[in-house]
């Protein structure tokens, strides 16, 4: 599939194709004889499972990772697990950082009512 198709079918640009693919996100593709990028259908699940890794929590740098793993073969829930725990490590660190603002805020009304 040329890259065009992949990007629509991924709802995503082609110029976040070929991001994903300098990152390490997509394996380099076959050339056409012409030069044209020559993606395997698969490519759309690939984008579309890096997206929603990021949709999560993930940086991109936590999706490379994951994926590299999981190409290596062998990775499981239990060899996995602590890439979810670090994701959700951080969001409990932001929403201790969200609710620490949210008190003093509440302090500024009270302050303001007083």
């Amino acid at each position: 599939m040329k890259i065009g198709e992949i990007a629509k079918q991924a709802g995503v640009t082609v110029d976040t194709v070929r991001f994903y693919e300098r990152v390490g996100v997509l394996p380099t593709p076959e050339r056409t004889e012409s030069g044209y990028r020559d993606y395997a259908p698969a490519t759309v699940e690939r984008i579309q499972l890096t997206r929603e890794l990021q949709a999560i929590g993930f940086t991109l740098a936590d999706a490379v990772d994951a994926l590299a793993a999981h190409d290596a073969g062998g990775a499981t829930c239990e060899s996995e697990g602590w890439r979810l725990q670090v994701v959700l490590d951080r969001v409990d660190a932001k929403l201790a950082e969200l609710n620490a603002l949210r008190e003093r805020i509440v302090q500024a009304q009270n302050a303001c009512a007083g």
